[in-house]
């Protein structure tokens, strides 16, 4: 399974992450993002989650005020897409507790580094919800004693 970009969308359609992991310009990137925000937003919520979208497949899922999107290959598995989605989900409301919009608003870059630590460069990188914890906690307390250093000196 290779994903080709990850996005989280508030209801609004506000970009509030998006992560590319294969070649897309800035033109591109807009394009695409505009086409599917507006595919998934107006769609009821009965439908399916899984949409053809050129020679992809667009996969996502709602939570809350945020809608997680992730594009694969059409030979990818849609079951798997979904798990993946909700793996990133558990991770992030196990680190934040409970995670909101706000939460990735305020703290993207901790959004960003749980999002690296599931997924590099468009593979699965780690299932154990624990380890990813673990190390995202690590780089917390370096980064809090980075910071207290440069105040100290």
């Amino acid at each position: 399974m290779t994903v080709q970009f990850t996005l989280l969308i508030s209801r609004q359609g506000k970009v509030r992450l998006s992560k590319w992991y294969a070649a897309y310009n800035q033109t591109e990137r807009a394009r695409s993002i505009r086409e599917i925000t507006n595919m998934v937003i107006g769609r009821p919520s009965k439908l399916c989650n899984f949409l053809d979208w050129k020679d992809q497949r667009v996969v996502y899922k709602r939570y809350a005020s945020l809608y997680f999107i992730v594009v694969v290959d059409k030979t990818d598995n849609e079951l798997i897409t979904m798990e993946i989605i909700h793996h990133f989900v558990e991770v992030l409301d196990r680190f934040f507790g409970n995670v909101c919009e706000l939460d990735l608003i305020f703290n993207f870059h901790k959004a960003y580094f749980i999002l690296d630590e599931v997924l590099l460069n468009g593979e699965v990188q780690e299932t154990s919800k624990k380890a990813i914890l673990r190390v995202i906690q690590a780089q917390n307390t370096l980064q809090d004693n980075t910071h207290e250093h440069q105040f100290v000196t």
